[in-house]
């Protein structure tokens, strides 16, 4: 196949004819390369069809001519039918996605810089890089999923409008973009590496006028969050940096300064220092030993808590150039974390939420808020939020209204005490001891929940907080619906709210059968820039000018369209039905390319984790790969999930396993009715609560031929031990193991272990603290090895509970293949030497197709 640049020569415009010229430059200008190729060849199809018939006409001496006219139609055919034709996606075009995550608007709403995230060129981790699209009206060029050509320095000037989006910095680990208030400059935050493993990120900044980025802190445990001051002139940041790690770092620069030769005639070497000099013996030695007092001692996907670090505030004067030296002053000390810091509108002040409880898992959950004085002084106490706001990300981000004197945030009511409440938008004023107004008490569906699939940013995504609006008299948020995420806009003096679409307090903002995963506004709320993922669109930027009555979202970017425009994807079919006791379930079954109702599938049940998150209108490279290999898949929202309703998400409190496992095989005998599914090849699979859930399935029936149960939990007083988060309060049992032992034993699915007769693979996380593998797979394993049931265990090091959404890309593809390999061995009859104790012959790098699995 002809290159991209040879075929738009072939076909420029000095090349063909001129009544054709028009045409072509305009398809130029909007279609993707491998459109245009495809366009362009059923041009010249046309084209030379049109003068064939005048040449026909001619006498014979003009054959080779005719000749030659065939020969190019023949071609324009040919090449047309291979350029339409699209292949099934693979589980490594995972290595070729991009990400867009946490974008931001300029202050004059003209452009948005976000953070490009991408596989690295090893497939071991991600790059992030700042780039910048212009907002300007009319659609933009689609632009290629690969870098495009970067400019002679950082910060070239925006591009005009149409334009694909620009690469402002040319770090591999930048993110966080931030804009001055004046959108002269662009601070975020770069890490760099030394000896191969990461630096802690510093911040940075880049000039928009021109010239290169420069870092400007050098804090030994890194930089954080930062917030640009109203007036431009100073960074509000955070950092676990403390001061003995501050006279660490100046005393180890002081020992490379005494290293350096010292000027004169000749090198007499380093001088002779006694830090230059003492031995190693008396160096002091630093203790990687962990003392534990608290019940909570670690994080999934970070590690362990280090009460010496606690997060504090920093301010620094933003440098306008690489040779102005600034040094950062730390704002708040002690032995709690700060969150959430924003300046007053004038500057004087910085609010900032902390929870100084020692040790929180004792009480509800609360938080509270605090101003201090930007010239530095003591914290000042205004109230307490007797509210759940570390559900999630995001979860009680402050939001200042235009006037300075509330501000808006996302949290849960603590009472009564659920397995699952949902978070609602509440409004504060800044005045002491003021209690939060519940804007949503009456709308019952989740503002900012968790729709949940395996693509979202792997980093650097950033989080959402409320958008007011430039009157304040309405607040901008996203609610999760039925699997859709739309923004809407809340009124703000009615305390309550009514169905998007009606005459209420909530006007909506977005629609439709997708996910809106992040947003952002201009500062006066005029225009929001907002990303969008669908089931075959991994994300994408749209802008939503709000100033014109009427306007309809524009697509600003076509990131993956270099990779998507040859890939077969197909929309899931949404599927509601009845369960046993007639609650309606909401379902999706995502089908094969080239799905015949008439043929027999192999069917996958995918179960989703939380338990209180759900499925949606969004994309899964899972469910998409499972289909291109042939198998129909269904993913059901179970009760339990979210998105339905309060009383829908909470019922299964106490009751977990239940009825949701009821729900699911309703769900699996509707698919069966319709026709297409060989219910003798049913497969079932999920991660964490959706492990849970695989393993107790498995223990109930004997209905599925193969399962692989996925960063699972098989017992529940096991897990309660060892997990990153306490059950101290009876939220999803009444008491704990050591005083009701039977409920956990009735609800764990190692309970049922001699009823399991079904092939298991588990998949498990190394690293992964939310469900440590010796309270799931691993004993699902050894007594599945007791009994001689096939299994196997695949072990990922160094992952966490986040494997499947952002491990290693090399570990998320080899997850997938293990995935359905397993169903492959036991539903197709594929050859699976490696998942074998004995394979009868050496294990081939590729396995021979076709061999049955053992009976």
């Amino acid at each position: 196949m002809l290159s991209e640049a040879k075929y738009l020569r072939l076909f420029s415009p000095d090349s063909v004819p001129s009544e054709k010229k028009s045409g072509i430059e305009s398809l130029a200008s909007r279609a993707s390369p491998a459109a245009l190729q495809l366009r362009f060849a059923q041009n010249e199809l046309s084209w030379f069809s049109r003068h064939l018939i005048i040449r026909h006409s001619f006498m014979l001496r003009h054959s080779l001519v005719i000749r030659h006219s065939c020969f190019v139609i023949v071609f324009a055919l040919g090449m047309g039918n291979a350029l339409a034709e699209k292949r099934p996606i693979t589980e490594k075009d995972l290595w070729d996605f991009v990400w867009i995550g946490d974008p931001q608007v300029s202050p004059d709403g003209s452009r948005v810089a976000f953070v490009r995230v991408t596989v690295n060129e090893k497939k071991e981790g991600y790059n992030t890089s700042i780039w910048s699209v212009n907002l300007e009206s009319g659609r933009p060029r689609p632009e290629s999923g690969s870098a495009s050509k970067a400019e002679p320095h950082e910060g070239a000037p925006a591009p005009s409008a149409g334009e694909p989006p620009r690469q402002l910095t040319k770090g591999d680990h930048d993110t966080t973009p931030r804009w001055s208030p004046d959108g002269k400059f662009l601070a975020f935050l770069r890490s760099t590496e030394k000896d191969g493993k990461p630096e802690p990120p510093q911040l940075a900044i880049l000039p928009m006028a021109g010239g290169d980025s420069f870092v400007f802190t050098d804090s030994p445990k890194g930089a954080g969050n930062p917030v640009w001051a109203p007036d431009g002139k100073s960074i509000a940041f955070t950092s676990e940096t403390n001061a003995e790690d501050l006279a660490k770092q100046e005393k180890k620069k002081s020992e490379e300064k005494s290293k350096k030769p010292v000027a004169g005639n000749g090198d007499p070497g380093p001088r002779s220092t006694p830090a230059a000099t003492a031995s190693p013996a008396t160096d002091e030695h630093e203790s990687d030993v962990h003392v534990i007092t608290r019940a909570v001692y670690r994080q999934d996907n970070e590690g362990y808590i280090d009460p010496k670090h606690p997060t504090h505030i920093w301010i620094v004067t933003a440098p306008h150039g690489a040779e102005e030296k600034v040094k950062p002053r730390q704002l708040t000390t002690g032995r709690f974390d700060e969150d959430d810091a924003i300046w007053s509108k004038d500057g004087s002040q910085i609010y900032f939420t902390s929870s100084r409880i020692d040790e929180p898992y004792y009480e509800l959950p609360r938080t509270d808020l605090y101003s201090v004085a930007s010239a530095g002084g003591k914290p000042v106490k205004i109230t307490t939020i007797d509210l759940n706001t570390q559900f999630g990300p995001g979860g009680g981000a402050l939001a200042l209204s235009p006037d300075g004197r509330q501000v808006a945030f996302v949290a849960a009511t603590n009472q009564p005490i659920n397995s699952y409440t949902e978070p609602d938008l509440w409004v504060l004023d800044l005045s002491p001891n003021a209690k939060p107004r519940n804007l949503t008490a009456d709308f019952d569906f989740d503002i900012d929940g968790f729709i949940i699939g395996d693509s979202a940013p792997p980093r650097a995504g950033g989080l959402n907080k409320p958008i007011w609006t430039a009157d304040g008299k309405g607040l901008i948020e996203v609610y999760s619906k039925e699997g859709r995420r739309n923004l809407a806009l809340f009124d703000v003096p009615v305390a309550g709210g009514a169905d998007p679409g009606g005459s209420g307090a909530v006007h909506d903002l977005t629609s439709g059968n997708h996910g809106v995963m992040t947003f952002r506004a201009t500062p006066d709320g005029s225009k929001l820039v907002y990303v969008i993922s669908t089931p075959t669109r991994v994300n994408d930027l749209f802008v939503l000018d709000r100033a014109i009555s009427g306007t309809s979202p524009k697509q600003l970017t076509n990131i993956n369209d270099e990779l998507f425009s040859k890939l077969n994807l197909t929309d899931p079919e949404e599927i509601w039905y009845n369960s046993f006791d007639g609650k309606r379930i909401q379902i999706w079954v995502q089908k094969p390319p080239g799905f015949d109702p008439h043929k027999k599938y192999p069917l996958i049940l995918n179960i989703h984790g939380g338990p209180h998150v759900a499925y949606g209108f969004i994309f899964d490279h899972e469910f998409q790969w499972m289909a291109a290999k042939g198998y129909a898949v269904l993913y059901p929202n179970p009760r339990g999930s979210i998105s339905y309703g309060q009383e829908f998400g909470n019922v299964i409190q106490y009751h977990y396993p239940g009825d949701d496992y009821k729900d699911l095989m309703t769900g699996v005998d509707e698919v069966i009715k319709r026709g297409y599914v060989d219910d003798k090849k049913l497969g079932v699979t999920g991660g964490s609560g959706g492990g849970l859930l695989t393993n107790w399935v498995v223990g109930q029936t004997g209905r599925f031929a193969a399962a692989v149960s996925q960063r699972d939990i098989a017992s529940w007083e096991n897990w309660w031990y060892t997990g990153d988060f306490t059950l101290f309060q009876p939220n999803w049992f009444r008491a704990p193991p050591f005083e009701d032992p039977d409920d956990y034993r009735a609800r764990s699915p190692i309970s049922y272990i001699t009823n399991v007769k079904t092939p298991m693979m588990f998949i498990l996380g190394e690293a992964d603290y939310r469900t440590p593998p010796g309270a799931g797979g691993e004993q699902m394993f050894r007594a599945l090895k007791f009994r001689k049931i096939p299994t196997v265990m695949v072990r990922f090091p160094n992952e966490s509970h986040e494997l499947s959404r952002s491990g290693q890309p090399w570990h998320r593809v080899e997850r997938l293949q293990h995935i359905v390999g397993w169903f492959d061995y036991w539903l197709m009859g594929v050859a699976k030497p490696e998942y074998e104790v004995a394979p009868e012959e050496e294990v081939p790098a590729k396995p021979k197709q076709g061999a049955k699995p053992p009976k």
